[in-house]
């Protein structure tokens, strides 16, 4: 498909530069597939009351790492010009592979020395040699640590990796780092959240298990692409990054339990629904799943598991957005967002949600 099918012009102002307080005072458009297209605002809160008993929820636990680094370029001379680089993607015990500003700095075999002056650190520095340069301007880091002493490193001295609409109108400070974790964090290893996750409360957690909904847990580890553009002018061209995640046998036979007593699962997220689909054969079931998907859902798709999906208001253009086209249908998508801007939802990572409801 065309991707300038899915564009929209969003103003400025809409994007939420901070989370509702408390988490799930946030609003909710409910979104009902079919011609024609139900729309209903709501309130996070009201979530419980909006699934059925038997029905079940499924939650990305990944955990966001401090994968913002700031540092200088080191061991050429005088001149040590500013690095910043958001770390995407762990090769192994001490090499990432990391987006990089400026990226014309950087030669392979040049020095880069992390930290931020005044911080405290348990060490006294934390280097990084470039390994090689990607024709994308992408840097393979080999860190001079290696394990736990490089994710504790790595701790002391990152920040919190906004994404770039958020980052490009304030720094990240101490709250985010609460902010922008979900409380069901638990497997580090992300570089961004699974922001839909980040309306849950303990309180709601609770109303769920009362009405009889279940949670389960998946892991998936977001990684960098989640936000990098489609630039090519048909949804074919474009190829996901792939992603690490995991769904254990034991839920993956819960969940296959709650479908054939007629349950149906809400997936929490993109992550969370990419990843039960991942995991599903052609009739719907599903088996314990650990490795890479770089599933690209666009309009077509014939979803296999999921039933219900809860996701936060996604960027034109963006595979996001085409996703949740797939789930609902590209025109009730694009009501239900012309909807949103129009009575001040707040849109992307720390804005509001959204409650799909696909087509039988």
């Amino acid at each position: 498909m065309r991707t300038d099918l899915f564009h929209f012009v969003l103003p400025e102002d809409r994007i939420a530069l901070r989370p509702a307080t408390p988490r799930d005072a946030a609003r909710l458009l409910v979104v009902r597939a079919g011609v024609p297209a139900q729309l209903e605002d709501r309130s996070v809160r009201d979530l419980p009351e909006l699934l059925r008993a038997g029905d079940a929820v499924v939650v990305n636990d990944t955990k966001v790492i401090p994968a913002f680094l700031h540092g200088r370029r080191i061991g050429r001379g005088e001149y040590e010009p500013g690095i910043s680089a958001n770390l995407i993607k762990r090769l192994d015990g001490s090499r990432w592979r990391a987006l990089v500003k400026p990226a014309r700095r950087l030669e392979a075999g040049d020095v880069v020395r992390f930290g931020s002056e005044g911080r405290v650190c348990f060490l006294d520095q934390l280097d990084a040699t470039v390994e090689a340069k990607g024709e994308g301007g992408e840097i393979t880091f080999a860190f001079a640590f290696h394990g736990a002493a490089l994710d504790q490193a790595l701790a002391e001295r990152g920040d919190v990796p906004l994404p770039p609409y958020i980052a490009g109108r304030r720094a990240a400070d101490e709250q985010d780092r609460s902010d922008y974790q979900t409380m069901f964090a638990r497997e580090e290893g992300s570089v961004a959240a699974p922001t839909a996750g980040l309306h849950f409360t303990e309180a709601i957690v609770q109303a769920l298990a009362a009405r009889g909904v279940a949670l389960h847990k998946v892991t998936l580890h977001v990684g960098a692409g989640t936000f990098l553009p489609v630039k090519a002018d048909d949804t074919s061209g474009h190829r996901m990054q792939p992603e690490w995640g995991s769904v254990s046998a034991e839920t993956a036979a819960a969940l296959n339990a709650v479908r054939r007593a007629g349950g149906r699962i809400v997936a929490v997220g993109s992550t969370a629904l990419r990843l039960v689909e991942s995991a599903a054969a052609e009739d719907g079931t599903m088996s314990a799943f650990s490795g890479e998907t770089a599933l690209f859902i666009t309009p077509g798709y014939r979803f296999r598991a999921a039933d219900v999906m809860l996701t936060n208001f996604h960027l034109p253009r963006s595979t996001l957005f085409m996703l949740v086209c797939a789930f609902c249908g590209l025109e009730t998508m694009q009501r239900a967002y012309a909807h949103a801007i129009e009575t001040g939802y707040r849109f992307y990572s720390y804005g509001d949600a959204c409650l799909l409801f696909r087509a039988s």
